[in-house]
């Protein structure tokens, strides 16, 4: 058994539950810090694990951190922040002073403390929304000019510019631009792209797709849970002060590819295109991936054509008996 203890802040979310369930498989010391603002069920498999401990806690508090861990264990090797407000609609909704407290500020102060602690990395869930698009139609790297295109991107580069800074700190960032996630986990997100037009073809027959021409780069979950173990465990040398786009070159699909996949799975579903122009996030990307694969050997073991099966098994099943309840969305209303 590992002695190894990882603080995951947001770890009853989408990514955090299923990354604690692979923690803790791997024989890690899981503490989790969450406000439980979508709920604590994704965390109630794991209550009774020797190597779990959960704290209900709020990021924006200055010692949150701290106090989550004063009495558990020895302090954290690592901290994975995965906590913020997430994706543009939701930061759209509470507006810029919030969304800045909660995922700028808030990114801050958890490194401040980490720092403080002697935790050796910092693990940043960041976005390749940070890219807006791309210019000249050729693939971004890590090293592409950064074009936001919503406050949600402005927040996650304002926190990657402060980490950037800091990378000759005690703690060492590391920063992932994850691809657009889809698949199922112990919190499964319906608003998000594929997750969404699987639930809307399952349920209603229909799609409706805005931005019709739009490409965007996709990982599975579970790929996403690897990837950041994989950086948990490298060498610091290889990690310290650098961003990595997550995800896989197979994962840049158009809209149209992806309605084509949901169809074949769902063939009598009907397909309704709608322009809409807004002030949003119109990101229209190619991605490259080839730094994660070199540095850190990751590369992806599930495609569109996988999750889509999977979801598909859960919502048929009854595995998930109310996808369209609130608890499975960050926000409301996305443009697909």
């Amino acid at each position: 058994m590992t002695d190894r203890h990882i603080l995951i802040t947001g770890g009853a979310g989408y990514i955090g539950s299923l990354l604690t369930s692979e923690l803790l498989r791997l024989n890690y010391r899981v503490t989790v810090l969450d406000s439980l603002l979508f709920g604590g069920e994704s965390l109630v498999p794991f209550l009774h694990h020797p190597n779990f401990h959960f704290v209900k806690a709020d990021v924006t508090e200055p010692r949150a951190v701290k106090d989550a861990v004063k009495d558990n264990w020895q302090k954290p090797d690592s901290i994975i922040h995965l906590a913020a407000i997430v994706g543009f609609p939701a930061c759209q909704a509470v507006g810029k002073q919030v969304a800045w407290k909660y995922n700028v500020d808030a990114t801050k102060m958890v490194f401040g403390q980490a720092s403080d602690l002697g935790v050796e990395r910092f693990v940043f869930a960041s976005t390749y929304s940070n890219y807006g698009l791309s210019e000249n139609g050729k693939p971004v790297t890590e090293e592409s000019p950064l074009n936001p295109q919503s406050l949600y991107a402005e927040t996650k580069i304002a926190s990657e510019e402060f980490l950037l800074s800091q990378k000759d700190a005690s703690c060492a960032p590391l920063l992932f631009r994850f691809a657009t996630l889809y698949g199922i986990s112990p919190r499964t997100r319906f608003d998000l792209i594929v997750n969404q037009f699987v639930l809307e073809a399952f349920t209603k027959r229909e799609l409706i797709i805005y931005q019709r021409g739009y490409s965007r780069s996709f990982v599975h979950i579970r790929d996403v849970a690897r990837g950041v173990i994989m950086g948990l465990e490298a060498e610091q040398s290889k990690i310290r002060g650098q961003v990595f786009n997550l995800g896989t070159d197979n994962g840049n699909y158009s809209k149209d590819d992806i309605v084509r996949l949901v169809l074949k799975r769902m063939p009598q579903t009907i397909v309704e295109y709608k322009d809409l122009t807004f002030g949003g996030d119109m990101r229209d990307i190619t991605v490259s991936f080839a730094k994660i694969k070199n540095v850190l050997g990751f590369d992806t073991t599930l495609d569109v054509d996988d999750g889509i099966r999977e979801l598909l098994f859960a919502l048929k099943t009854g595995i998930i008996q109310n996808p369209t309840d609130a608890h499975y969305r960050n926000a409301q209303f996305i443009v697909q």
